[in-house]
């Protein structure tokens, strides 16, 4: 996944956006099995950034009353 700016965020419809959460959501799962697994200590940063999206989502569908 690459970085999702804000201004794409802003631009995308409540359901495109849940649909996001669920997908990074998932990723994020992932990155965080293979960091216990030892499989692929980089991930630790990909974790970081995923968190910091689904935080950016989150914010933005409730300044627009969606959740």
């Amino acid at each position: 996944m690459s970085i999702i700016r804000l201004k794409e965020l802003k631009e995308m419809s409540e359901q495109k956006l849940e649909e996001k959460i669920a997908e990074i959501k998932k990723e994020l799962m992932k990155a965080r099995t293979q960091v216990s697994s030892k499989q692929n200590p980089d991930k630790i940063g990909k974790i970081k950034e995923l968190k910091k999206v689904i935080a950016r989502i989150k914010t933005i569908l409730r300044l627009r009353g969606g959740m």
